[in-house]
């Protein structure tokens, strides 16, 4: 039994070295937190709103936000997350103002709509850019600028969209329901507009490698 014993105690003190050995120092993770945040901060110095970028971005594992592509397709994932969370509150609100033929119902419907359409754009625009990703090796110059157009054309066309939805309330003057709308669709036309900011830096290589090599 004491033999047990000791073997149990030896395993289990060989397994906390292991783990001591594999586990990086609080030290080793500060410096990489501070590092990723660095990497991020600086990244989103080329949008328009850098504060929420950073914000945003803060959200992801480092290890999936290394390079411009993935910074993009972060982006447009964090603005799609937050397209689908205002579609399900307005289609909500706008279930409830039907039912009570409210005369804010029309204003709310057609905004809604516009979501629906920003929601489907940026879900394009994520697949065409893992596409891009996945194939940028193999893929011709061609083909390549023809996976960045339509990154281009699909995230431009849904920060038309959900502008377009942000006009529908316009004025300061408004009711706490029109506020709490207007709040929610704007944070989703600020996070599109630094998707398209951060993805037209990752497309700049191609662009720029495409005018060094003409004739």
């Amino acid at each position: 039994m004491a033999s047990l014993r000791l073997s149990l105690s030896l395993l289990l003190f060989s397994i906390f070295c292991i783990s001591r050995l594999v586990e990086p120092a609080p030290a080793v993770r500060s410096r990489s937190r501070s590092e990723s945040r660095a990497h991020i901060e600086a990244s989103c110095r080329a949008t328009r709103y850098p504060a929420l970028c950073v914000q945003l971005l803060s959200g992801f594992p480092s290890s999936t936000i290394q390079n411009p592509q993935q910074l993009a397709q972060a982006a447009l994932s964090a603005s799609l997350y937050r397209a689908r969370h205002t579609r399900s509150y307005m289609l909500k609100v706008a279930n409830e103002l039907e039912a009570m033929k409210a005369k804010d119902y029309q204003a709310v419907k057609d905004c809604l709509d516009q979501i629906n359409d920003t929601v489907e754009q940026l879900s394009q625009s994520i697949r065409e850019l893992r596409r891009l990703g996945s194939q940028e090796e193999a893929v011709g110059r061609g083909n390549v600028f023809w996976h960045i157009s339509n990154v281009e054309t699909w995230t431009s066309a849904a920060l038309s969209d959900v502008s377009y939805c942000v006009n529908e309330f316009p004025g300061r003057r408004m009711s706490k329901l029109k506020a709490t709308i207007k709040g929610k669709v704007l944070n989703v036309a600020q996070a599109t507009s630094n998707a398209l900011a951060l993805f037209h830096r990752y497309a700049a290589r191609y662009k720029a490698g495409a005018t060094t090599q003409k004739p």
